[in-house]
């Protein structure tokens, strides 16, 4: 990394500077991005608000602590290779710290972040190349291109007027030199060094168009814009004139071209990738692009011997294809510890990463040892467009065969103004037939409401062939549509607002179904002992026969043997809106587990002589708007496999009592009103929701998602077996001043049911709600007058609580920690009788 001839040589010092500050920068780089992710990860994980300054704060601090060293190897040395280095490196900094602020944007509006990436990035390359050009003149004019001692040699040693031998040039239209891509009149063929980037590019990108999957239409064509502008700013950054510094010399040294010149451009494409993507997805192009600054290298040494000089082309393809695997291939909110762990989204991010750095890698070594040589041939045109082409047709057919083609992007839940009016519903006879009427009214309501109010809004989504669901329990359609349908659709006057309905993207296998690795029950588990449900059935004789509980959840094994006897049955007991299977399933286990705790036998479950009815609203743990919607819906007027829940809706099938072990946060497009219709028309039927409060203790005010916050829906925090509530319960109080939780009940080491027959301990308010819920099984159960009647059971169970333990913060009271306390069946049982 010295310069050419001159009157003295420098020494070893400045490239020892440069070399240390390069560490700096990678280790820095790598660290701080990793931890920025693992924050935001943290942060959705325990409830808490997503923090807008992150990264606009990391922005500052890289500036400050990487740019300062950066700028000193940009001044001071005098070897022209170590300023260059400098003002590169200081100049992908600079173009971080403004990538970084995008993230600002909430990954939500993900459309919204691209298109700012394409603009910035472009913005960027603009502004780069002209201040990168007025700096090399203005700061040292020996260095201008072309002017002084330094400027770069060929293989004939002369230099032509932009720093480029003119050996290297070729003549473009006009009769003037230049290297390929750098402007000129017209369209020229590219080179066969374009080629073979093109060629490393695609091998880039084969690994993501296996695992991966693409959003949407917009969101695939901002991806490749992005991935374009992105391109555009790394060819600015390493021009001509930056692989001239480590070429001078007669004749030119390739080996370090490849060497010296690589590991620089490798920290340069490094500052780029750190930008490039929303939180998560930057991660793989860090490991990624990296060893592309070899292949470049080596690329660069190859045109030297071809006469025609590189220019930025080979750049612009080689990083734009390299960045557009991570960005149009993932969706970042899906790069989440939420998934960790069931090889879903995250392992297969892993596994592109790890074969994308394998083919990065052996790009550069096959790249630097074939082409960065002092001699020997280069591919020519046809055989390195050969090469390009076989490359793409074998990316292709692996999209094709193993891939998940297709578009699968997020759709939008369209909240109408008017919702049904629901006041006036009569009592009716207390016990079953009352509430059944009282179902029935309520139905006839929602739908009738639904039907006039979105006939209109229907026509239209028909007319445009945009598909859509309707919906009638919350007044709402679920619509295909982009960012402009939904400025459309926000401005329609019978519109309330226009939510993103979350959509996971397809992986390439299934992950593998959760199985229990506990043997089973001997007697009633602990907990059970704990509320006292086994003394309900032994001194009580009731076992919960007569009521129906409905779960919502990830699924259910119908086929466990203690859940087997206990499906209600008919066409009319399952359903699966993600896959549309015709018999109760589960992979993930969760459902399994929690419905076993309410009505499952063999001594895990609360009610093990009542029925149950399930259906799927998490898709690998994770809904949306429609999906919770869609079970809630068919829970108060249940309908046949492919039947219309308008028409085919039976309410009289409906369950008394649903358990829901879920919660919808904003990542999964809810807003803190989208579910509130669903609950107060269940409430007007009779129906009786238990939700579970969430698992982002021990934080104050933790309880937020729907439908955990709603005053008709009993919310159940989770205690241990020292009746301590747990410190991952959340807790209240709620906005609009509604007292949360209601209850706890025990969610620390519970035993219930696995797919595939097995048992497991899990740990969660998932795992208390069900058991109050099947507390209140047993109360309809014991005194069928109760069926419906809504007020007066929740009295009982807050009457009957026994205290529990909250933990030192009250959070104001302890009532915002523990409720009424922690349920006990017996006493409750024995009231219902009363």
């Amino acid at each position: 990394m010295y310069p050419g001839p001159g009157p003295q040589r420098p020494g070893p010092w400045p490239v020892v500077a440069a070399a240390l500050v390069g560490v700096w920068i990678v280790g820095f780089v790598v660290v701080s991005q990793g931890a920025g992710w693992l924050v935001d990860q943290v942060l959705l994980a325990t409830g808490l608000h997503r923090v807008a300054g992150l990264w606009p704060g990391l922005a500052l601090g890289t500036l400050v602590l990487l740019g300062t060293p950066t700028l000193l190897i940009a001044l001071l040395p005098r070897s022209a290779a170590v300023r260059t280095t400098g003002r590169t490196w200081l100049a992908g900094l600079l173009a971080l710290g403004a990538l970084l602020l995008l993230r600002a944007l909430p990954p939500v509006h993900h459309e919204a972040y691209l298109a700012a990436l394409a603009g910035t990035a472009a913005l960027l390359a603009l502004v780069a190349g002209r201040l990168l050009r007025r700096a090399r003149a203005a700061i040292d004019p020996a260095e201008a291109p072309g002017t002084g001692p330094d400027a770069t040699a060929g293989a004939d040693g002369v230099s032509g007027p932009d720093g480029v031998s003119g050996a290297d040039r070729v003549s473009g239209p006009d009769g003037v030199g230049r290297p390929e891509g750098t402007g000129g009149a017209g369209w020229r063929r590219p080179s066969a060094v374009t080629l073979l980037a093109v060629a490393a590019g695609l091998l880039l990108l084969a690994p993501w168009v296996w695992v991966g999957a693409l959003g949407g239409l917009l969101e695939t064509v901002l991806a490749g814009l992005a991935a374009a502008a992105v391109g555009a700013l790394a060819g600015v950054l390493l021009d001509a004139t930056f692989w001239g510094r480590f070429t001078v010399g007669a004749p030119p040294r390739p080996a370090r071209l490849v060497l010296v010149g690589g590991l620089v451009a490798g920290v340069t494409l490094l500052l780029v990738a750190a930008g490039t993507g929303q939180s998560g997805s930057q991660l793989p192009a860090l490991w990624t692009l990296p060893p592309v600054g070899f292949v470049l290298a080596a690329l660069h040494a190859a045109a030297l011997r071809t006469g025609r000089p590189a220019g930025r082309a080979p750049v612009r393809w080689l990083v734009g294809l390299g960045a557009l695997g991570p960005l149009a291939s993932t969706d970042p909110e899906e790069i989440t510890l939420l998934l960790v762990g069931s090889r879903d989204l995250p392992f297969w991010v892993a596994v592109a990463t790890a074969a994308g750095l394998a083919v990065a890698v052996l790009l550069a070594i096959g790249y630097g040892v074939g082409l960065g040589r002092s001699r020997g041939p280069v591919p020519s045109r046809r055989v390195a467009g050969v090469t390009a082409l076989v490359v793409l047709a074998a990316v292709a057919l692996v999209g094709l065969g193993a891939g998940q083609p297709g578009l699968h992007g997020e759709r939008l839940f369209v909240v109408l103004r008017e919702q049904a009016d629901l006041t006036g519903i009569p009592a009716g006879a207390p016990g079953p037939a009352g509430r059944d009427a009282r179902v029935a009214e309520v139905h006839r309501r929602l739908v009738a409401t639904a039907d006039r109010s979105q006939a209109g809004l229907r026509r239209d989504l028909t007319r445009l062939r945009l598909d859509h669901t309707p919906y009638y329990l919350v007044n709402a359609i679920e619509t295909d549509g982009g960012p402009g349908v939904r400025a459309w659709l926000s401005r329609r006057p019978e519109v309330a607002r226009v939510l993103v309905s979350q959509r996971l993207r397809p992986l390439p296998a299934p992950p593998p179904v959760s199985h229990g690795d506990q043997p089973p029950p001997t007697g009633p588990a602990w907990n059970i002992s704990l509320i006292g449900a086994d003394r309900v059935w032994s001194e009580l004789g009731v076992t919960g026969s007569g009521v129906v509980v409905g779960t919502s959840d990830s699924g259910v094994d119908g086929a466990h043997p203690a859940l087997a006897g206990g499906f209600r049955g008919g066409a009319d007991s399952w359903y699966d809106p993600w896959e549309q299977s015709r018999t109760p399933g589960d992979r993930s286990g969760h459902g399994t587990h929690t419905l076993g705790s309410a009505v499952g036998g063999g001594g895990i479950g609360v009610a093990p002589g009542a029925q149950w009815t399930g259906c799927v609203n998490l898709d690998r743990n994770l809904g949306n708007p429609a999906r919770y919607l869609d079970c809630l819906q068919f829970m108060l007027a249940p309908f046949p496999v492919g039947g219309d829940p308008f028409t085919d809706g039976r309410p009289a099938r409906a369950p008394q009592v649903l358990t829901n072990s879920w919660g919808c946060p904003p990542i999964e497009g809810c807003d803190p009103g989208a579910l509130r219709p669903a609950t107060a028309a269940l409430e007007a039927a009779g129906i009786f929701v238990v939700a579970a409060a969430g698992n982002t203790g021990p934080y104050c005010d933790s309880i937020q998602d729907p439908p955990a916050t709603y005053p008709d829906v009993l919310t159940v925090g989770a205690v241990d077996r020292q009746r301590q509530v747990t410190d991952f319960s959340s807790r209240g109080s709620v906005p609009r001043g509604v007292a949360k939780p209601d209850l706890v009940a025990p969610g620390a080491g519970i035993l219930s049911a696995m797919p595939g027959g097995g048992y497991a301990t899990l740990d969660g308010t998932s795992m208390a709600t069900p058991q109050v819920a099947g507390v209140v099984a047993l109360m309809w159960s014991a005194n069928p007058a109760l069926v419906g009647d809504l007020d007066r059971t929740r009295r009982i169970l807050r009457d009957t609580a026994t205290p529990a333990r909250p933990t030192s913060d009250t959070c104001g009271g302890d009532a915002a920690v523990s409720g009424a306390g922690l349920v006990d069946a017996y006493a409750a049982v024995r009231a219902a009788q009363g």
